[in-house]
């Protein structure tokens, strides 16, 4: 592995997920860093794994990319198997096993919505371990996230509450952590309408709306 101090990473990321009654909300900021160098302020760290499932991405940059490859094309086989789509648990457990056998330096959230309707969130660290959450967030500004998390996700709350959330949440790190900035990506999936990806005025009307 390459050193980590000049290595392009997403090492300062802050990522967010949130399960609700009717999907699931991710979130993130789009900087990434070579050591103390703004590398990029345009990274993509959400990632449309299939139409009911996404992930998040913390960490190097290739090991993340390579993941999500694997990912994506792990469950497009597992699709045209068994004629069905993966279950969020299923695909979760195939990125643990991919990363418990060659751990690599990258922080995942994958989650999505089961065929069922059932939507849920799994955080997996760099060497496969697996933890289901209704709420989670990763990198240098999740203390902060963490903070507006649990004093607005509540029990019974909905995508588009959740959306609202996750902006605040994001927000709340990129004004307190130096590693996180340069904008917000959000994307949600629900079982009528799959994997979307809010659009850049959408996001900044909302940012408005909660500022």
């Amino acid at each position: 592995m390459n050193d980590k101090k000049t290595m392009e990473t997403l090492e300062g990321t802050t990522t967010v997920g949130i399960t609700c009654t009717d999907g699931v909300v991710f979130a993130s900021e789009r900087r990434a860093s070579m050591g103390n160098l703004v590398a990029h302020k345009v990274a993509e760290k959400i990632f449309k794994i299939d139409d009911h499932i996404a992930a998040t991405i913390a960490g190097s940059v290739a090991d993340a990319q390579s993941l999500m490859k694997v990912i994506s094309a792990e469950t497009s086989l597992y699709k045209m198997r068994n004629g069905e789509n993966i279950s969020i648990e299923s695909a979760s457990a195939l990125a643990s096993n991919i990363l418990h056998s060659s751990p690599l330096y990258v922080q995942t959230l994958l989650g999505g919505v089961d065929d069922d309707g059932t939507p849920s969130i799994y955080s997996l660290d760099p060497a496969g371990g697996m933890i289901k959450d209704s709420f989670i967030s990763t990198g240098s500004g999740s203390t902060f996230s963490y903070g507006v998390l649990e004093d607005r996700v509540k029990e019974g709350v909905t995508v588009d509450e959740g959306v609202e959330i996750a902006i605040r949440a994001i927000k709340s790190a990129m004004e307190r952590d130096t590693y996180s900035g340069n904008g917000i990506l959000v994307a949600t999936v629900t079982k009528d309408k799959g994997f979307e990806m809010l659009a850049k005025e959408k996001v900044e009307a909302k940012l408005k709306e909660i500022s």
